[in-house]
């Protein structure tokens, strides 16, 4: 009888994988409750700032009235406010172009110095990349007072290169750390072949290794691009004139004057902000997931 039970026991024991899901109410609990409540918080923010950018001001203030989860009366004015009676535009191009050129200077220069901390084998190499690493934990509200001095200094006060030239103080310490973890997921063996046929460090680079790098050179351009997107303290900074604002400057300082919130227009402003960082992760995804795990897993 003992054997028995034991028996049983460790047949329902062995059940173990995915089994437990197999029943509706587990399912439930364990997958399309928790799976529901991440999507709420994940677009409740994209639907909120899209039906209050539609609005009308009258329900924007009226809840008696209206709901202020929906719109009765949509309309376009907070939009056609925001594109044709503001800077948006220039804005836009600005941040555009501040969070390319960023980007493109953090991700070569991550490049070279990840190759060599990786592949070189130099002295002292895992200490050189745990310091610069550990520069990216540096805060920026520390970094942006001598990097101001620097600034005035240059002649770069309220210019694109300001921004352009100070974003990879932050950006490129972690992608180095992101390309280290990367590069050490490729066999040397591939590497050692190569330099036995006569290549050259560059070619090798460039033949070799960056072919095979490419999810964690997208990982890493992803991250640069998103963080020089909604850069807000250096862009404040460094940045006076409203023709040369980034969007999460422009959209905070000259839509809100004094107690006045221009709301339809600053939730028109933030939507039309997030949509091109959401549209990049929504086509390299795949890519961004592959290079955080060969990342991190050594």
């Amino acid at each position: 009888m003992a054997q028995a039970t034991t028996s049983t026991a460790a047949v329902h024991g062995d059940e173990g994988g995915m089994d437990y899901l197999t029943r509706l109410p587990r399912r439930l609990v364990t997958i399309y409750l928790p799976l529901a409540v991440f999507l709420f918080v994940l677009l409740f923010p994209f639907y909120w700032m899209t039906i209050t950018a539609i609005k009308p001001n009258h329900e924007l203030t009226d809840y008696q009235h209206f709901s202020p989860f929906w719109v009765v009366h949509p309309t376009l004015e907070h939009i056609k406010y925001l594109l044709f009676d503001t800077d948006y535009p220039a804005w836009l191009w600005n941040t555009m172009v501040v969070t390319v050129g960023a980007t493109v200077i953090s991700v070569v220069v991550s490049v070279l110095a990840a190759y060599s901390i990786e592949r070189l084998r130099f002295t002292g190499a895992r200490t050189v990349g745990l310091v610069i690493f550990l520069a990216y934990l540096v805060p920026p509200s520390i970094l942006f007072i001598p990097l101001a001095l620097m600034v005035f200094k240059l002649g770069l006060y309220d210019s694109e290169w300001a921004l352009i030239l100070t974003y990879p103080t932050f950006l490129i310490p972690f992608c180095t750390w992101l390309l280290m973890g990367y590069f050490r997921t490729i066999p040397f063996e591939l590497e050692e072949c190569a330099l036995m046929d006569g290549a050259s460090r560059w070619q090798i680079l460039v033949k070799v290794i960056l072919p095979l790098s490419v999810p964690g050179l997208i990982s890493a351009g992803i991250f640069a691009f998103t963080l020089s997107w909604n850069e807000f303290i250096y862009a404040l900074t460094f940045i006076q004139s409203s023709e040369n604002k980034t969007v999460p400057v422009g959209v905070l300082t000259e839509l809100v004057r004094s107690d006045v919130y221009e709301w339809g227009s600053l939730m028109a402003g933030a939507l039309f902000g997030s949509l091109p960082v959401v549209i990049l992760y929504s086509f390299f995804v795949d890519y961004y997931v592959s290079s955080m795990t060969g990342a991190v897993k050594e």
